[in-house]
């Protein structure tokens, strides 16, 4: 991973044995062509460290974390605050961001509950 500065880069930590996971991160990494989403496994000693940092099981990792200089988000926060880095029509997305974030988290952790399943060459 290249070096993070807290300061300045944006840092995703996602389950890095989750096929589904590392799906996502590869349709972000072609869409961020400017690099400014560095990324790390959760169960990387980085990953590790800052997931704990945020109050987040490392052992259990149920959501991803979206790390920027404005601020730590989570599950729906942080694929919300990805796509409004991203920018342009990604950010189309942000029209979910009215709705209360426990109906977004729900969501979001259907899937994060399910993702094993329906992604079934996970490693896990």
């Amino acid at each position: 991973m290249p070096h993070y500065e807290p300061s300045r880069d944006h840092l995703l930590l996602f389950d890095g044995i989750c096929h589904l996971c590392d799906a996502s991160v590869r349709f972000i990494l072609r869409r961020d062509p400017a690099g400014r989403i560095k990324f790390a496994p959760i169960q990387s000693p980085l990953g590790r460290e800052l997931y704990t940092q945020h109050g987040l099981d490392p052992a259990a990792p149920n959501a991803m974390l979206f790390i920027t200089p404005q601020g730590a988000f989570q599950a729906s926060d942080a694929a919300l605050e990805i796509s409004r880095t991203l920018g342009g029509l990604w950010q189309l997305a942000l029209v979910f961001k009215p709705l209360p974030r426990a109906l977004r988290d729900a969501a979001y952790y259907f899937i994060a509950r399910n993702r094993y399943d329906a992604y079934p060459f996970s490693t896990r």
